[in-house]
């Protein structure tokens, strides 16, 4: 594929290309080695769920050694994406319940609530009473969250059943019962406690138990309504609670935003509970007048993926790209430190920051990479930690190699912020206008267009 072809993004066919002269393998480089992709990975059709396999499915053979099918196979093994998914995205929902309990308590004081009207929204929708102390609403709010992971009861999410317009839970629940009717098997599509959900997927998708298409197919809806109704929403509302509420603001993005003359430091992945922190620290005068002590202007924080957009909704941060801008942004040369946590983080960035003064910094637990340096996160020590990837970042700054520096000066402008309080507040409290135009027919439809490119 020719570098023109690979991107319609014209910073990223730049990189590209001086990738290709200096022979620095990028993702591109490693689809093209792992093409064309096995046939039978690419349709489900490959089982690896037990020790008697891995088992495919051909014209020859019909089953697995256990004699399970082609329909089995694929539903187990989209039930399992699903269920890690779920179990990702709902991980980060956890800790930031964790956090908004441990400030309600005053265990935390590295953090505090910001959105006190948001926090009674969420309770109000919940059923706690809000005419009282803001602390102790935010812990009553964080402890059912935190029960929505564990709650041991057949009953639904309390999280969902505050949320879910009243209609579409009736359907599900008129659903369960008309399949419990027609089949005699209990079949539940709404999810009853997060964890349980997950762990209900990876046990019933084990050799020898749950073997119907269609009864594994429901677990895996039953699953992803876990996230979001679930993790997912937990974590948004939580968020907004905790680092405010996002509003409408004009942001730059693309490889433009990152300066020649500043210490640059990429934040990529999923929590903001670190990216709002490093945010935070950054734009002290302590930390801004260290940076000019080591020969800079400043520090610029970018952001990157999902905690790039966290950022740059709250506090106005630019951001450098996407999941497929990671590996990029080191070969501009320009980048001091990139800062991790967990989710789409290449672990090409090991090697790639070797050929560069970037510091690869990981910071959580749960994602450790070879070849980066470990920060370990912490919470209750977070302006401290912050401070330190900072420092790292600055002292990398004068090993930058002017040679080895380019930077397109692609960007471009972008209105961003719209949270669901953002958007009542344009149409005037209520979302009737959005509706009346709808039904008129002057709006055909509302498409959401979600997550990075591939």
């Amino acid at each position: 594929m020719k570098t023109e072809d690979r991107s319609i993004d014209p910073a990223v066919k730049e990189i590209l290309q001086i990738a290709l002269t200096a022979g620095h393998e990028t993702a591109w480089e490693r689809l093209k080695s792992q093409s064309p992709h096995c046939k039978f990975g690419l349709n489900g059709l490959c089982c690896k769920n037990c020790l008697m396999g891995p088992c495919r499915i051909t014209s020859k053979t019909a089953t697995g050694v256990c004699g399970a099918n082609a329909d089995t196979i694929v539903a187990r093994n989209l039930v399992r994406s699903i269920a890690a998914g779920v179990a990702a995205h709902s991980d980060h929902g956890r800790t930031v319940a964790i956090l908004l309990h441990e400030i309600a308590c005053k265990e935390n004081k590295n953090y505090q609530i910001t959105d006190t009207q948001k926090l009674k929204v969420v309770a109000s929708k919940l059923g706690i009473e809000t005419d009282r102390d803001i602390y102790e609403i935010a812990r009553d709010v964080a402890e059912i969250a935190l029960k929505d992971f564990g709650k041991q009861d057949e009953k639904p999410l309390t999280f969902l059943t505050a949320y879910v317009p009243k209609k579409r839970l009736e359907r599900w629940q008129a659903l369960e019962k008309r399949l419990y009717s027609e089949t005699g098997k209990k079949t539940g599509i709404i999810p009853r406690n997060i964890d349980r959900e997950i762990s209900d997927s990876m046990h019933r998708t084990t050799m020898g138990v749950d073997h119907d298409p269609l009864s594994l197919l429901i677990q895996g809806v039953r699953t992803a309504l876990a996230d979001g109704w679930g993790g997912s929403l937990i974590a948004t509302e939580f968020q907004d609670i905790i680092f405010g509420t996002p509003r409408m603001r004009t942001i730059m993005a693309n490889f433009g935003v990152i300066s020649p003359d500043h210490v640059n430091i990429v934040i990529h992945g999923h929590e903001p509970i670190l990216s709002e922190k490093v945010v935070e620290i950054a734009n002290t005068s302590e930390m801004q007048k260290l940076a000019q002590e080591y020969g800079a202007q400043g520090i610029n924080i970018l952001g990157m993926c999902c905690t790039g957009n966290e950022i740059l909704m709250r506090q106005g941060v630019s951001v450098a790209g996407n999941v497929l801008h990671q590996e990029l942004a080191i070969l501009t040369g320009a980048v001091e430190a990139i800062v991790v946590d967990v989710q789409c983080i290449y672990p090409s960035l090991g090697p790639l920051t070797r050929c560069f003064h970037t510091k690869f910094i990981s910071t959580s637990d749960q994602a450790k990479f070879p070849g980066s340096i470990h920060i370990q996160f912490e919470k209750k020590y977070a302006n401290e930690v912050a401070k330190k990837i900072i420092k790292t970042a600055i002292e990398a700054f004068p090993k930058r190699d002017k040679k080895k520096v380019h930077i397109p000066s692609f960007k471009s402008e972008a209105i961003v912020g719209f949270s669901n309080e953002q958007l009542l507040e344009i149409l005037g409290g209520s979302l009737k206008p959005l509706v009346d135009a709808i039904l008129a027919g002057d709006i055909q439809g509302i498409v959401g267009i979600v997550g990075c490119n591939n």
